[in-house]
């Protein structure tokens, strides 16, 4: 018989990794059954940086039924339809990753098969006249799918830019409201069972928690998995030299685009992340090649408005842990692994993290387990393996692929070894322009093809089933997809205006 009855459950660390948790398992799971705890310090410090999204955090919102007006009129949110890279492939050069699809398939054939003719034989329509998220990011347009629309307006995709605390706020409020009791105190230490597995936690106003299973969202030190269970870190420095971003936010600006921007510059990145209150700005370089001190300056010339705050640093470690579950305990966030910000993976992870807890979700036996592992518990660290592995390599094409020469930053980057699975895409798409998606990866076709296309890779041939569609018909197909895209666009009204009529945050 499985024991479910009275599943104490303790979860340490609060921000949006451990208020994610709460929030999805108090939803999930019935309070009959199972007793929340969240364990946060007051003691560490947060930065206020606007938190870009990709279209995965809609599905985490729509399942605790959260609202989505009164969502970003809360966290001060703007939608999003892609990323745009400036300077990353040559200086001077700009491209999209858009959330929405290129054009459509035909014949079997990917759409961008049909595109790459054009391109090979020098002459072609720019590729974002076949994207409506992308054409309508770039004329700052955004509305709500429109379902009844015979159009391309009926299955937009779309994300947000939100302010990071609020949305924790947002969601503790929610947690809090279903029944997670909610601790401030700090946990000074961790005891354990005679067989390793975790027991209960004293804290600093002298309380001593009990639990059956335990999640560790304190962040990059790991205080469980790693401090207390030994699980070590797979360091990926060497693929991701940038380990620091320097974050300061600025003056709102009169145009809120709908659309993160990423400018490459001669040591890693700078991030504009446009909030209804303010612009979200992050200097993102790699300490080897660059001093702190530096990189403050250059992000306080490079502010595209007036500074609202002082510049606050950023440090981490690209990389994950060997193990996420050990014994009884669920690293989730920061605790897991991090993946640098340059693709907005981080709710991402914690969102899949969460979703994965809850398919493998176990019982009380759990505490027996102690140092070995079970099925569950492999199949876990598997899948969150895997997820890991393939956004790593997604995160190195964007700086493998460039042909930048003015620093050593860039010149590392270019010869740098890279992992084989990254090679084997690379060498796939050169020659032959095809694309595929492994073991449902969380980026699909389209966004490698947007990346590898963006960041100057050439493919030698297209799809050779593209010549069974006659010149004139391929040439009238992709005129009328073009068309069908801008009148779309045209249709839209502007992102600002939007977010006025549907979800203005309070000043």
């Amino acid at each position: 018989m499985q024991d479910n009855k009275n599943m104490r459950i303790v979860i340490v660390g609060g921000g949006s990794a451990g208020w994610m948790t709460a929030a999805a398992l108090s939803h999930i799971l019935p309070n009959a059954n199972h007793h929340l705890t969240l364990v946060e310090s007051s003691a560490i410090g947060t930065v206020s940086v606007g938190e870009a999204t990709i279209p995965g955090i809609r599905e985490f919102n729509q399942m605790l039924g959260i609202d989505e007006a009164e969502f970003l009129g809360f966290t001060k949110g703007t939608f999003k339809l892609g990323i745009a890279f400036h300077d990353w492939y040559q200086k001077g050069q700009r491209y999209m990753h858009p959330f929405g699809p290129y054009g459509v398939n035909m014949q079997g054939v990917p759409f961008h098969h049909y595109w790459l003719k054009d391109k090979i034989k020098g002459h072609e329509t720019p590729i974002q006249d076949f994207c409506l998220e992308y054409t309508a990011a770039l004329n700052n347009k955004f509305c709500h799918p429109q379902r009844q629309s015979r159009s391309a307006l009926a299955n937009l995709k779309y994300a947000y830019h939100f302010d990071a605390l609020l949305y924790a706020e947002f969601l503790k409020k929610f947690a809090t409201g279903h029944g997670v009791n909610h601790i401030e105190a700090d946990v000074k230490l961790v005891h354990q069972h005679n067989n390793g597995s975790i027991s209960s936690v004293s804290l600093s106003n002298g309380q001593q928690i009990n639990g059956d299973l335990f999640i560790d969202c304190s962040g990059f030190k790991g205080l469980l998995i790693a401090k207390t269970l030994g699980v070590e870190f797979d360091d990926w420095r060497e693929y991701l030299p940038c380990d620091s971003a320097i974050a300061q936010p600025s003056e709102s600006l009169l145009h809120l685009a709908p659309y993160t921007i990423s400018r490459a510059h001669e040591h890693g990145w700078q991030w504009q992340i446009p909030l209804q209150h303010r612009m979200g700005n992050g200097f993102v370089y790699s300490s080897d090649f660059l001093p702190k001190d530096i990189a403050v300056a250059k992000l306080a010339k490079r502010l595209p408005s007036k500074a609202l705050e002082q510049a606050r640093q950023l440090k981490w470690t690209n990389g994950k842990r060997k193990m996420a579950w050990k014994a009884n305990c669920v690293a989730i966030g920061l605790a897991a692994g991090f993946i640098e910000p340059l693709e907005s993976t981080g709710l991402q992870l914690i969102q899949s993290a969460i979703m994965r807890l809850l398919a493998l979700f176990p019982d009380k036996s759990i505490v027996d387990i102690g140092e070995g592992e079970n099925a569950d518990i492999r199949t876990f660290n598997r899948y969150t393996n895997e997820e890991f592995l393939a956004i790593r390599d997604f995160v190195i094409l964007h700086y493998k692929a460039n042909q930048r020469d003015d620093s050593e930053f860039w010149q590392y980057c270019q010869h740098m070894a890279i992992p084989d699975s990254l090679k084997a895409k690379m060498e796939l798409y050169e020659q032959s322009g095809h694309v595929f998606r492994d073991n449902n990866e969380l980026f699909n076709e389209i966004s490698w093809f947007s990346v590898m296309n963006g960041q100057g890779l050439r493919p030698k041939r297209y799809h050779p089933l593209v010549e069974n569609m006659p010149e004139e018909q391929r040439v009238k197909n992709l005129k009328s997809i073009a068309g069908a895209m801008q009148e779309a666009m045209l249709q839209m009204p502007d992102h600002g205006d939007y977010l006025k009529q549907f979800c203005k945050s309070p000043s």
